[in-house]
């Protein structure tokens, strides 16, 4: 009788010290997530910023060359960010798959003359401003 009040005792410890670590793993993968969500945000503005920008002070061809530099940088920044959101999970190691954006990127441009290069591999950076943005407003 003592020996199963004395298991009954343990059990509730137990699941008491398992259930606050999933209690803190799971805000701190929401606080992850909020923060994944606004440097998303940020960076998008920024994209739309720069881009109406351009359309402004220059022609259309480098607005265009722009934008889809932009634009592979959000799904880059994308694909870097779900690689990192598997990190703890599944994997060890961050992905490579998002490293062949920029290639990609390269190549579209080269092949369209349409697009310049030199616009496009800036729209590609343009989301930095917006992970720069974030640790200021942060601190």
């Amino acid at each position: 009788m003592l020996e199963t009040t004395a298991d009954t005792g343990l059990k509730p410890e137990s699941s008491q010290d398992g259930g606050s670590k999933e209690t803190v793993v799971q805000t701190s993968f929401d606080e992850y997530v909020q923060l994944q969500q606004r440097i998303f945000r940020s960076a998008l503005f920024v994209s739309a910023l720069a881009v109406a920008i351009t359309l402004i002070f220059f022609d259309l061809k480098v607005s265009i060359s722009l934008l889809v530099g932009a634009l592979s940088g959000l799904l880059y920044l994308r694909l870097l960010a779900r690689s990192i959101g598997k990190l703890g999970k599944t994997s060890k190691s961050v992905g490579k798959i998002q490293l062949v954006i920029p290639v990609v990127l390269v190549v579209v441009v080269s092949k369209f003359p349409q697009l310049e290069l030199i616009p496009a591999l800036l729209g590609f950076l343009l989301y930095k401003p917006s992970l720069i943005l974030q640790v200021i407003l942060e601190s």
